[in-house]
């Protein structure tokens, strides 16, 4: 059983930056693919950002989401057991619940079903 639990989230102003972090316990999260999610108020659940668990080197695969790319970045810790979700040039469209979740086997995926475990999600909020 694996654990994720996201922090940072917040009430920030258009333009502004967060940056978001989801803790995992157990011991083998470098073999995890993770990813970012969000779901706004009304909407269904969708994909943010994906990155790679450890291969042969130390290069992690990402890939975005179309409305996020060249704002928001995401990486990772393996050592402390966290990814990250960097976000920069906030829009009040990208208000929502914002979910890590972690895919136990193979590559990173931008499909949700693929993932097997879920953290509780933290709420960011973004004023125009």
């Amino acid at each position: 059983q694996v654990q994720l639990v996201e922090s940072g989230g917040g009430l920030v102003h258009s333009g502004g930056s967060l940056r978001l972090s989801c803790g995992a316990s157990g011991s083998t999260f470098s073999s995890y693919a993770m990813g970012w999610f969000r779901q706004a108020p009304g909407k269904e659940r969708e994909f943010v950002a994906t990155i790679g668990r450890s291969g042969l080197t130390t290069y992690y695969a990402t890939y975005y989401a179309d409305s996020v790319k060249g704002r928001f970045a995401i990486s990772r810790d393996n050592a402390k057991r966290t990814v990250y979700l960097e976000m920069n040039s906030l829009k009040p469209e990208d208000t929502a619940v914002y979910y890590c979740a972690a895919k136990t086997t193979g590559w990173g995926s931008k499909t949700e079903d693929e993932y097997d475990y879920w953290g509780q999600g933290t709420q960011v909020t973004v004023s125009s």
